[in-house]
């Protein structure tokens, strides 16, 4: 089950970046970033946010490819359907009632170096959590004093729906896998 789940965030992942990519096509050239990662940590965590695609899932209209600035990774109406369920990007701003405001700084770390929520359950796809592991300390920290930085946007996003229940509003479907693509057991 879990091989069949990494296997499906990736490709997941796979979506993320074609959708990501008409996004970052669109970006005014003002917000380009710079070729070298700054060295302050709120910096450094800005380029690591945006170069991995958080903002295409968790900002309204990233995978439409027009991220709203105004609501900058303020969370997504927009579900993932698949084998999980239903999942909707979460409010990654410092909001305290529906973002992360009351996140503590290692929960915030933990939920992108070990894939843990904060009641320390594991996060699963859609997410490509499967990428962010490899984020060391000091990257997981400056991702995480970035988030801390930007402005607080409320917004709650819809529950998870679990798999087989009825889903109102927007939602991307993964299928299942086509043949060559299931999973084949321990190889």
């Amino acid at each position: 089950m879990e091989r069949m789940l990494v296997r499906i965030g990736m490709a997941m992942a796979m979506i993320v970046a074609v959708f990501g990519s008409m996004s970052c096509a669109r970006q005014s050239a003002d917000e380009q970033l710079p070729a070298q990662p700054a060295q302050d940590p709120v910096e450094r965590g800005e380029y690591l946010v945006r170069t991995s695609g958080c903002e295409h899932c968790h900002s309204p209209g990233g995978m439409y490819g027009l991220p709203d600035p105004n609501r900058r990774l303020g969370g997504s109406d927009l579900g993932w359907k698949g084998a999980w369920g239903v999942r909707y990007p979460s409010n990654l701003t410092p909001d305290p009632t529906s973002g992360l405001g009351q996140w503590s700084d290692s929960q915030i770390v933990n939920a992108i170096r070990i894939a843990q929520h904060r009641d320390r359950t594991p996060i699963q796809g859609p997410m490509p959590w499967f990428h962010f592991v490899y984020f060391n300390e000091q990257d997981a920290r400056a991702i995480m004093a970035y988030l801390r930085s930007i402005p607080p946007v409320a917004h709650k996003v819809p529950e998870r729906v679990p798999a087989g229940q009825s889903v109102m509003g927007a939602f991307v479907e993964i299928p299942p896998p086509p043949a060559w693509d299931a999973p084949r057991g321990s190889q």
